[in-house]
């Protein structure tokens, strides 16, 4: 995608959905959802405080397990999980395709006395940009499900595995679609992800081929992002496809939970096999 492209999603104020925007599904138009005004809303959303407090150290300890050092933040949003990995001593590289979200990364670093390495990427190129081995990827925020086309799924766990090394890990989250598809439950909470007290995080559609989500602020504000409903098991076999051999996948952090009660699922994908570990699934 161009710098005079780039350049144009930054200066557009309002996102573009046209007139039909259940009929948006493609991979690429988040650039053009993640325009600056919802850049700069967005830890209103997530609430930092309240989401660390909600995880609590969940993905510094799956790292530490795993031996990890290199990280790589492949869908690094406001910079949360950046910093807060930095901070824990982790070596850690931000990318994010929307240039406008990286900006805002790099700017909450800042705040925070840290210096972010960002780089700008779309993940279907990600080894184009990125240099070296990295011990582990997270993607994370729901960001995979921006993907529409199957082909494009494949294509970006390919490119994860290649810039991994040998025993690298991925972590990759996905908000729970099977409970929206199957009309379990009252949609998403704000228990552990989007924190925020005063925002509204809900589903204005879904069917099998699209989640659209309708984002309400304090201020007024509304934006929407159009978004693939993944199933979980779904996920699960695209990553032993790509060649990750051991699939733990966690429920809003624990390993046990019924199918339908967590707002998020957590994959944690390993690119080696270990013959003392056994594919963990804690879905009832």
């Amino acid at each position: 995608m161009g710098n005079e492209q780039n350049v144009a999603t930054m200066a557009n104020q309002e996102q573009e959905f046209g007139e039909e925007p259940l009929e948006v599904r493609e991979s690429g138009h988040y650039q053009d959802e993640y325009i600056k005004g919802f850049a700069e809303r967005w830890d209103d959303l997530i609430d930092w405080d309240g989401r660390a407090a909600s995880e609590g150290d969940f993905f510094i300890d799956v790292l530490r397990q795993h031996g990890a050092k290199h990280v790589l933040d492949v869908a690094a949003g406001t910079g949360f999980h950046s910093v807060r990995l930095q901070d824990a001593g982790f070596d850690v590289v931000s990318v994010d395709g929307s240039p406008n979200m990286l900006a805002k990364a790099f700017a909450n670093g800042r705040k925070r006395g840290m210096i972010l390495r960002t780089v700008h990427s779309d993940w279907r190129w990600l080894s184009r940009d990125i240099v070296g081995r990295y011990d582990a990827i997270i993607c994370l925020g729901n960001s995979f499900t921006h993907l529409f086309d199957e082909n494009q799924r494949h294509r970006v766990l390919a490119e994860f595995y290649s810039v991994l090394a040998h025993d690298g890990i991925l972590i990759l989250d996905q908000r729970n679609y099977d409970a929206l598809l199957d009309n379990q439950g009252d949609g998403p909470s704000h228990q552990y992800y989007y924190c925020g007290d005063d925002v509204k995080a809900e589903p204005e559609h879904v069917d099998e081929g699209l989640a659209r989500f309708r984002y309400t602020f304090a201020d007024g504000s509304v934006f929407h992002l159009n978004m693939f409903p993944l199933r979980r098991d779904y996920v699960r076999g695209l990553m032993r496809e790509a060649g990750f051999q051991q699939i733990d996948t966690y429920g809003d952090f624990q390993e046990s939970y019924k199918h339908y009660d967590p707002d998020f699922f957590i994959h944690v994908a390993q690119k080696a096999w270990t013959e003392d570990e056994e594919d963990q699934d804690g879905g009832q």
